[in-house]
């Protein structure tokens, strides 16, 4: 019978800390006590200047996955406060720990947390709150070493599952949030932005905003404001008045030079001059009559020429319904129309026309087809051609396993193409996913849904940063969610999504996980593994798209390029990721994914294509058969210079390497 003891204390604990997390990570003990069921426990301490001085951290900290019964030698904490000292005591048990009079085996480590951001932010108070509106302060950050640059505000509906949320910024501590709903409670969280990163997420606090008498209080209560801000605007007008008068006779040569900048507009737009022959995006956004950007992207339709079938679905302004539309040649066309429901406001008029605005810009046949608009008489409708099979995610779901590995390739291919077109354009979409594809009868899938876009300037480095609107995070590239940065970059991402949603059939992606632990996963490293039957070629262009560094995500022009060759070359497609064998535990760092799929253009990758006939004639003619070559089988096949064979060698590890480990349950990069 052998001894069993309590364990030896953990070894070697290292930690990683960034702005707003911090990894803890150590050895198992050199004497687990003659025993397998190790477990971890990590206390916390926060302390003063004298170390000695110590308390126990309090329930704000979060420890992924827990701070107790831990069998991996690693945790995550998280929503500490920055500028602290913190002890984290590390305790080795086993199943005999208890029965024992031995002192605990623990092993300290001591952490500064300067390198993080600023600290938390604490409690957030209502101020006063409307219909659909709420006031909020709080008090800045205590300790700040760096100035706080701004705020970022996150609130959702108690109500509803955080699907998504919406976020502000301010740079002061307080902000006055607008467009709620009203007499619904809203969680709202705050966290601050220094030049070293974001703090933490405060706290979530529950608010409820008022119904009509709390805004006849509140508007009651603002009356001093209102008075006081009278006295001040009387003054400012006598004194723009006098200037107005002094500066009046100049207004000609100013109206004179606003209509030459109108013939400009095409010309010079947000910044960056189009070369001919390159149709570049407008934002609909910069006139300052909507209505103009409508009638010029847009033909206006005589709604007599539209007969409405049926309705088939429920838009974010009104219903969707399909029909008919007779062409000025008296042909009549299948057709969608979307309706702007009554009792509309100014402001959801010109949302709604705004899509319009910026579909009737595209020309291409993966981007949703325009017809037109009716704006002068009511309902308001928005025309576009009619696509029988309606959202790719629905229709995939209906016809589960029913189309070719050719088939779905396709279908990506299309999608592809038509974000090329827009990415060349200099247009960022920020809302790609198969619910946003539209598919007709003949499979072509087709880009849609154009509301949450936005214009990218004429730069490689340039993204779309907003400061509000809803994101859908199952989608979203990290830095998107992060900072709120859109690009080209951050559609590749998506399309990534969209082609493991296509070859799963529609399932949602990260399944049940909660958005929270989606955001974590990805942050840790974490990426979708391949779907059932998905080709490894496919898979790899995935995990290309959702590399970390968006610089190193493939522009939408590779992409297509790279589907063309899986089309041309179908054979590429046959290996399966469920055919490869696996790798042992930790196989350490992968490097970046390739985009190639045949032998000709891995040799061409490595600068070695004078081989490719050597190769060949050998019978090694595909990815996985390359794999498998050792430096004996290099020489045999005709590389004799030295140089030459190490680097073929190295590729082919490298090339392994790859091509096993996207066989892992939840790929890390």
């Amino acid at each position: 019978m052998t001894n069993e003891g309590p364990p030896s204390p953990p070894r070697n604990v290292v930690f990683n800390i960034n702005e707003t997390s911090l990894f803890l990570e150590w050895s198992p003990p050199s004497d687990t006590g003659g025993r397998k069921d190790l477990t971890y426990n990590v206390l916390c301490k926060r302390c003063g200047a004298d170390p000695q001085e110590c308390e126990l951290c309090g329930g704000d900290l979060r420890f992924i996955p827990r701070p107790q019964g831990l069998v991996n030698a690693s945790v995550t904490v998280l929503d500490f406060t920055a500028h602290a000292n913190y002890t984290f005591e590390i305790e080795s048990l086993n199943g005999v720990s208890e029965m024992s009079s031995f002192p605990r085996p623990v092993t300290a480590i001591t952490i500064s947390t300067d390198q993080g951001g600023p600290s938390l932010v604490g409690v957030v108070r209502k101020d006063w709150a409307s219909q659909n509106s709420i006031a909020l302060s709080w008090q800045e950050p205590e300790q700040p070493i760096l100035p706080v640059l701004d705020y970022e505000i996150k609130y959702y509906e108690k109500e509803h599952e955080q699907l998504s949320y919406s976020s502000t910024r301010a740079k002061a501590p307080s902000v006055i949030i607008t467009g709620l709903k009203p007499s619904t409670r809203y969680i709202f969280q705050v966290r601050a932005r220094t030049s070293t990163g974001y703090s933490s997420y405060s706290p979530k606090f529950e608010y409820e905003t008022g119904d009509e008498t709390s805004d006849m209080a509140a508007d009651q209560g603002q009356v001093l404001v209102i008075v006081t801000a009278a006295v001040g605007g009387f003054t400012l007008l006598v004194i723009l008045t006098l200037f107005f008068l002094i500066t009046g006779r100049c207004q000609w040569y100013i109206k004179a030079k606003m209509k030459s900048d109108e013939k400009r507009r095409t010309h010079y737009q947000n910044g960056h001059i189009p070369f001919p022959g390159i149709k570049t995006y407008i934002d609909p956004d910069t006139y300052e009559d909507p209505t103009q950007a409508v009638h010029e992207f847009a033909k206006e339709i005589d709604p007599s020429r539209i007969r409405i079938e049926r309705v088939i679905g429920a838009g974010e302004f009104g219903e969707v319904c399909s029909g008919r539309l007779r062409t000025p040649g008296k042909k009549e066309i299948p057709v969608a129309i979307k309706t702007l429901k009554g009792g509309y406001v100014e402001r959801q008029r010109r949302d709604f026309l705004r899509e319009a605005s910026i579909m009737g810009q595209f020309d291409h046949p993966n981007i949703i087809r325009l017809e037109g608009v009716v704006t002068k008489s009511r309902p308001v409708m928005i025309v576009v051609e009619y696509m029988e099979n309606g959202s790719l995610d629905s229709f995939l779901r209906k016809h589960d396993g029913h189309f070719t590995v050719i088939q779905l390739v396709g279908m990506l291919r299309g999608i592809a193409s038509g974000m090329k077109y827009l990415s060349d354009m200099g247009y960022v979409h920020r809302d790609l996913a198969a619910r946003n594809i539209l598919v007709n009868s003949n499979l072509v899938c087709k880009v849609s849904d154009f509301g949450l876009s936005r214009v990218l300037e004429d730069d490689p480095e340039a993204a779309y940063t907003t400061s509000g609107g809803k994101i859908p995070i199952r989608w979203t590239a990290p830095e998107a969610i992060a900072y709120r940065k859109f690009s080209s970059a951050s559609d590749a991402w998506s399309y990534g999504i969209v082609m493991w949603e296509v070859m799963s059939y529609g399932e949602r992606p990260y399944w049940e996980m909660s958005n929270q632990d989606v955001i974590l996963s990805i942050e840790e490293g974490y990426r979708l593994p391949a779907p059932m039957g998905c080709p490894v070629a496919l898979h790899q262009l995935m995990l290309h798209c959702w590399q970390k560094e968006r610089g190193h995500r493939p522009k939408f022009t590779d992409i297509v390029s790279f589907l063309d060759k899986l089309i041309r070359n179908p054979s590429s497609l046959l290996t399966l990721v469920e055919d490869i064998q696996g790798l042992p535990e930790s196989p350490g760092d992968v490097p970046e994914y390739p985009l190639f799929i045949s032998v000709g253009d891995w040799l061409d990758s490595i600068k070695m294509s004078q081989y490719k006939n050597n190769f060949m004639a050998a019978g090694f003619t595909t990815l996985d058969s390359i794999s498998t070559m050792s430096i004996e089988d290099v020489r045999r096949i005709g590389v004799t210079l030295i140089g030459h064979q190490r680097r073929i060698v190295s590729s082919i590890q490298t090339l392994r390497l790859q091509l096993l480990h996207v066989q892992e349950k939840g790929f890390h990069v």
